[in-house]
């Protein structure tokens, strides 16, 4: 995982954290009331699976620094979200009972237990594990401690340098209240004293963030990396700061405060305008938790929880340094024996073109057969990107419509877009401008595609635009060709190395036509028809889904052959989950692979002990969604970008597309017997609720790790072996 991603686009968590507490399920009654497992504690257990990776020590060394960094980016926005918008709910009286049927106040209870569980197990997993590893491979993170006479002489000058002029000491008093302090920030709390008057007084200095966290010293001959974390360096010079005042006391704390916020677009002329009003009062978000250091005295404390309006609950004591998420910075050593070892991406086999010096013609080789993608695989800047570049220069291309998610910051989709506008192609874009923590970067893609010309659409009042499609109109012997892309990841070239996604290429005609119908759809004024191969949220999918499970239910019933296999990030959605149970007590067997939440409670006897779910957190992040249904003996095979939950069946534009090709339909249903084999490592969801790793066997030799399969697969296919 590239840590530089995660921190351009959090998708860990991200994908999983939107308000979903929404729901027009009505129980029935005919099943267990106790079949649902608490979605909150399903991720925190998710966000513990990927601390197990910094924990285990076969793990590459600088790869288990990275994930103890995006634990703790995750918690932050789990905190900032979930945790938020329960609580704005309970204070505003909306809140109901969560999905297993407890009470709002005691929900954020048992959050609050857990988190401050796997807090302390994370501040301990960097402490005693982690840090003594990278000791030993020559990367110290120093404390002032530990330095001598001469590094401290060293970090003197550089503090001079580099660090002093940009620090901002705020003092408490009369005439000086208390500072706002800015979510996420890493502070101090600074007690000083006046030595002749004796009075004591209180500061607070922010740590620099524009500052490297840990800030490396210099060579000491020894060939050590040796770093210093910046609070500790500051706090060990707050003299400097404070000149003739005695240093009493100083503490690190740092803030979250809750950055959910909610827009009414039936009341708003310009979404724009207002999206950007709500993101500065982000900011400014009421406080839900308070990191502090454990040596932090109780009158400091006391005036944090008093000024900042925090509950006993919400503080959370650990061992300095906090906030470990600084950690990408170290990751990010150039190290590559502490690393996974490195995979380059290869061209998909149906896109080499037909002799060895050729120019690649993508829209050739889609004309030829329909190509399913797997990223990061198979490379996405050869592929899609590929696609939509020599879209924007072919002269026979009169048309181009897509939809915008995420993508990344210096982004060649983008770039492609503008360039097929400015030479004259007619050019849509549906940029959803409330993609959670990059709001700010799709109002700045919107203004420049529309200065290029490009037709901008924010899609549809109440929907956020979740699908990933690209539509292009190509005219070919005097008519017209449709070329269509359907991913279940977004148009970002950044995550697409890093995040596990499929995606479909096809000249196939229906498809062209059921994306033409849909974006007109999104663009302007439509009402919603049935698809031919697509699947569509919100009128269709959750229909489209309950239909076929209960088929499977059906087909079981009579002796058919069934089964169903589905592989999505979160499932939490109650209807179909029922419509699970209820398929797997007619004996369906039902594969669940799921990355992140779970409410399913599996190998429930008489509810669902034909039910199994596996978890694969690994290298790359699980991003694909695919739904398989066997039809008796006709398999429906989707992938598409929905994930079960209720805001993506109900409150997003979601698509799925059919996959008919006899090879892709065997390509995945390989990747799900080798991901469910009991050959593979994984975790297995258990009927308490419990994941548990299985990555070795009885006599202790390490299962195979799937994506590395998947990697010698794909890297080893020759031009012969193409699906």
């Amino acid at each position: 995982m590239d840590a530089e991603s995660y921190l351009d686009d959090t998708g860990l968590a991200t994908d999983s954290l939107d308000d979903d507490y929404d729901s027009t399920w009505v129980d029935d009654g005919t099943l267990p009331p106790d079949r649902f497992l608490d979605r909150e504690l399903s991720w925190l257990a998710f966000n513990q699976r990927v601390l197990e990776l910094a924990e285990d020590e076969t793990v590459p060394l600088l790869e288990r620094v990275n994930f103890l960094a995006i634990f703790a980016n995750n918690l932050d926005e789990f905190f900032m979200v979930r945790v938020a918008g329960l609580k704005r709910r309970i204070m505003t009286g909306l809140a109901v009972p969560t999905n297993v049927g407890t009470e709002p106040l005691d929900a954020l209870a048992a959050i609050s237990d857990q988190a401050h569980v796997l807090q302390a197990r994370h501040a301990a997993a960097f402490r005693d594990l982690v840090k003594p590893a990278l000791d030993e491979a020559g990367i110290h993170i120093e404390t002032w401690a530990d330095l001598d006479d001469a590094d401290r002489e060293r970090i003197d000058e550089i503090f001079s340098a580099r660090i002093f002029p940009v620090l901002m000491p705020l003092a408490v008093d009369p005439a000086h209240p208390f500072p706002y302090i800015s979510g996420l920030s890493l502070n101090l709390s600074i007690r000083v004293r006046h030595p002749k008057t004796g009075k004591e007084e209180f500061a607070r200095l922010k740590v620099p963030p524009v500052l490297p966290r840990f800030v490396q010293l210099p060579d000491d001959e020894r060939g050590l990396l040796r770093f210093i974390p910046l609070e500790d360096l500051v706090s060990n010079h707050l003299e400097e700061l404070f000149p003739g005042m005695e240093v009493l006391e100083h503490h690190e704390f740092r803030v979250t405060r809750n950055e959910d916020f909610e827009i009414d677009e039936d009341e708003t002329e310009n979404l724009i305008q207002s999206l950007e009003r709500e993101l500065l009062r982000r900011r400014f978000g009421p406080p839900i938790r308070l990191e502090i250091t454990d040596d932090m005295d109780e009158r400091t404390l006391e005036l944090l929880v008093r000024e900042l309006g925090i509950t006993e609950q919400e503080v959370y004591r650990l061992p300095a340094p906090l906030d470990l998420g600084g950690l990408f910075e170290v990751f990010r050593i150039e190290r590559p024996a502490l690393k996974y070892r490195k995979h380059v991406p290869t061209t998909s086999i149906a896109l080499l073109p037909g002799e060895p010096n050729a120019e690649p013609d993508v829209f050739a080789s889609i004309a030829r057969q329909d190509i399913l993608l797997h990223h990061p695989y198979e490379s996405f800047a050869t592929s899609v990107q590929a696609f939509l570049e020599q879209t924007a220069r072919d002269p026979n291309v009169l048309a181009i419509k897509q939809t915008l998610y995420r993508t990344s910051g210096d982004s060649p989709i983008v770039e492609a877009l503008i360039d097929a506008a400015e030479a004259g192609k007619a050019v849509l874009a549906i940029v959803e401008l409330k993609a959670r923590f990059d709001e700010t970067a799709n109002i700045n893609w919107a203004r420049q595609l529309e200065k290029a010309g490009v037709h901008v659409v924010y899609g549809l009042v109440g929907l956020k635009t979740h699908c990933k499609l690209a539509l292009v109109v190509r005219e070919e012997g005097g008519e017209l060709r449709h070329y269509s892309h359907i991913g279940t990841g977004n148009y970002n070239p950044k995550t697409s190395r890093v995040y596990e996604d499929l995606g479909f290429l096809t000249a196939d005609d229906q498809v062209g036509k059921d994306l033409t119908r849909l974006f007109n759809e999104l663009s302007g004024y439509a009402i919603e028809k049935k698809f031919k191969r697509l699947l569509v949220a919100p009128m269709h999918l959750r229909k489209g889904l309950l239909k076929r499970i209960r088929t499977e239910t059906q087909n079981a019933a009579d002796g058919q052959r069934s089964g169903i296999r589905i592989k999505v990030n979160s499932i939490v959605d109650e209807a179909i989950i029922d419509a699970l149970y209820k398929a797997s007590q007619a004996g369906v067997p039902i594969d669940l692979w799921v990355r992140g939440i779970c409410s399913v409670r599996p190998g429930v006897e008489g509810l669902s002990e034909n039910i199994r779910v596996r978890s694969i957190v690994g290298r790359y992040l699980e991003h694909s969604r695919i739904f398989c249904f066997a039809g008796g003996g006709d398999p429906h095979v989707f992938i598409g970008s929905a994930d079960i939950m209720h805001r993506n069946l109900d409150r997003r534009i979601e698509t799925l597309v059919r996959l008919t090709d006899p090879a892709q339909l065997a390509e995945i249903e390989w990747l799900f017997d080798v991901a469910m084999s009991e050959k593979t490592s994984s975790w297995w969801l258990e009927e308490t609720g419990e994941w548990v790793r299985r990555d070795r066997t009885e006599s202790g030799r390490h299962l195979q790790d799937l994506q590395d399969v998947i990697m010698r697969r794909i890297s080893g296919r020759k031009r012969s072996g193409a699906r």
